[in-house]
């Protein structure tokens, strides 16, 4: 009988634990998730991990003020995307005493590594391009990079990607982009979806997509196809330039997290990812871009 009130005594007494652990846990998320609302002024609360283990429970990193490892995850306007982009950040090594959080002093906060990662969607791509269904590709082989390296093997600052979307054709082309697809002006210009071989490139605090050429497939006639007229329509050398043009730009990468400076750039999942690590650093765990 002493065994079983004893059994039931240490489970009470586990679980407890686990909800104090708990709690702690999401009150803690919880404040990040604030301070970096109201210090970042994001339109909705970021998502923040705080990661334990059975070594390491979160009460006992919230007393010790050593955090082992922490996410963040939020949506972000920026002036020169139409639309949000996603911004990432991994922390490790975070040195933040419980009663600063408490008092929301969370600035200058000493971080052994920093990850830091923009993601750029389909969606806001085709509005930043004034391509509506822009679609992004990685290239369909990628062994090395410039160095001769395996692919993964190093950072990634510039590759071949394949870009695909509906643009207009013809001398009238120009005007289609700022006219109501249901004017008169956009129903006489042609569209067509081209496939793009494009250079994705990050040069210091910039990415750059330049693209290169037309696919083949879109540049010879099929008369045999089933597919409606506009997408059997053959493009012109003389559309060939504005098409280049409209698939090429530049994008600033000066608002990554905490000011992590970028270090690569990759098109994964239809994204452009943009990613660079800072070790020994110190941040303001209330303002996620700078």
């Amino acid at each position: 009988m002493r065994f079983r009130r004893l059994l039931i005594g240490l489970l009470c007494l586990a679980g407890l634990v686990v909800l104090l652990d708990f709690g702690v846990a999401a009150y803690s998320e919880y404040r990040v998730s604030r301070l970096l609302r109201t210090g970042s002024d994001l339109s909705a609360d970021p998502e923040i991990t705080f990661h334990e283990s059975l070594r390491h429970p979160f009460v006992a990193q919230a007393l010790d003020g050593q955090y082992s490892n922490m996410d963040i995850r939020a949506r972000a306007m920026r002036p020169d995307i139409p639309g949000k982009i996603i911004v990432e950040a991994n922390l490790k090594g975070v040195q933040l005493p419980m009663r600063q959080l408490i008092d929301g002093e969370v600035a200058q906060v000493p971080v052994d590594e920093v990850q830091a990662r923009m993601r750029i969607e389909p969606n806001e791509l085709g509005r930043l391009f004034k391509i509506p269904d822009l679609q992004v590709f990685g290239p369909p082989t990628d062994k090395s990079d410039d160095s001769g390296n395996a692919a993964g093997t190093g950072p990634k600052t510039t590759g071949i990607i394949i870009l695909e979307g509906t643009v207009p054709l013809g001398p009238n082309a120009d005007a289609v982009a700022v006219t109501d697809p249901r004017s008169d002006t956009a129903q006489k210009v042609t569209k067509k979806k081209v496939h793009v071989i494009a250079e994705l490139r990050l040069e210091g605090s910039e990415v750059r997509i330049t693209a290169m050429s037309i696919a083949g497939r879109d540049l010879q006639a099929d008369s045999d196809s089933v597919l409606p007229e506009q997408d059997r329509t053959v493009i012109s050398e003389q559309d060939k330039p504005a098409i280049l043009a409209r698939f090429t730009h530049t994008i600033d990468t000066r608002n990554m997290p905490f000011g992590i400076a970028p270090t690569s750039v990759e098109a994964i999942a239809g994204q452009i990812v943009v990613e660079g690590t800072g070790r020994a650093v110190t941040v303001d765990l209330d303002r996620l871009q700078r």
